[in-house]
């Protein structure tokens, strides 16, 4: 994801917490205490990332959305706000947003054991045990961005990515279809038994 998150005044605040608030459970965000930053969303025209983050409690909680004014998706890292958004909207997907909206799924989509984390650089790894210089040099050189590989006729993309899941690297194909509906296939195992802090979604 591109981190171009720009913060709300509280104004703003105020006006779309009276929106999202009825979305939120277990308790609603109070004003006085919550932070709103907004990031745009090149794959959608009308919707934007909400980060609310309420300071009142202790650790903070935290949330995000895809939101327009008048409609409130907030994501529970399941793919179920992602999908429901791209059927009220239409989803620009072309080769200058793809990875963008492909990164965007990943990092906010949680599966029943965890995360797929697209790692384009060693830096992106977030290690428990930083490993040896050699070790280091030798999987910066496997590694690439995301890459757009094809399309297919029927407008399905296909990219390349490395991902980690849980203690493994490994590479994969991701399938877009035109509707942002998203799989993977042909998943290539490369390093496993990784000394890398164990995901969170929040």
């Amino acid at each position: 994801m591109i981190e171009d998150w720009q913060k709300l005044d509280s104004e703003k605040v105020l006006r779309i917490l009276n929106e999202v608030n009825l979305h939120l459970e277990p308790i609603p965000f109070s004003p006085e205490s919550t932070t709103i930053r907004q990031q745009k969303l090149p794959f959608y025209r009308e919707y934007t990332l909400l980060e609310l983050t309420d300071l009142s409690t202790v650790p903070g909680a935290r949330k995000y959305a895809i939101y327009k004014p008048g409609d409130v998706n907030v994501i529970n890292w399941t793919n179920q706000a992602i999908y429901e958004t791209n059927e009220k909207t239409p989803i620009l997907l072309d080769e200058n947003t793809i990875v963008s909206y492909v990164k965007f799924f990943f990092n906010y989509v949680r599966g029943r054991h965890g995360r797929f984390l697209i790692i384009e650089t060693i830096d992106d790894v977030r290690w428990q045990i930083e490993p040896p210089a050699q070790g280091r040099k030798v999987m910066q050189e496997m590694l690439a961005p995301v890459e757009l590989e094809s399309q297919d006729a029927d407008g399905t993309f296909n990219l390349d990515a490395f991902m980690v899941f849980k203690d493994s690297l490994f590479k994969t194909k991701i399938h877009v279809k035109p509707d942002g509906l998203v799989s993977m296939s042909k998943e290539d195992l490369k390093i496993e038994g990784m000394p890398i802090l164990q995901d969170t979604a929040a």
